[in-house]
């Protein structure tokens, strides 16, 4: 009676850079991917995010950024939080952002029309770039 079953050889999995792994050793290309690692994660974390309530109202308002502008942005939110900052109102082309410096997020996002005849409270500084 004939085998219906498959049989395949079996073969080691061996990652793609294999010819690095041998020549570097298995330690140090470890820490040259965690050290890689780690300064990815050191910038995502200074980067801000939006808020699902400020992208909504970005998109409402057809408010964009360009990389630069999100660059300042950072750079900005980085030295409110070097200056002690929690809750701050940053005026940026136009745009009224209010950000929570401590979670790096932005609150809520209005043009300057929208801004004008507002109140804004529970901010503790404001920068304008």
């Amino acid at each position: 009676m004939a085998d219906s079953r498959l049989y395949f050889h079996a073969q080691p999995l061996m990652p793609i850079d294999n010819h690095v792994l041998q020549s570097q050793g298995k330690a140090s290309h470890a820490r040259r991917v965690s050290a890689s690692f780690a300064d990815v994660l050191s910038a995502e974390e200074k980067k801000v995010s939006f808020s699902q309530h400020a992208m909504t109202r970005l998109q409402e308002r057809n408010l964009t950024f360009t990389q630069q502008d999100l660059t300042k942005l950072d750079d900005t939110v980085e030295r409110m939080a070097q200056k002690g900052a929690r809750e701050s109102l940053i005026y940026l082309n136009n745009v009224a952002l209010v950000v929570s410096v401590a979670n790096k997020k932005v609150i809520t996002a209005m043009d300057g029309m929208s801004a004008r005849d507002n109140i804004f409270t529970n901010i503790d500084s404001a920068a304008i770039i």
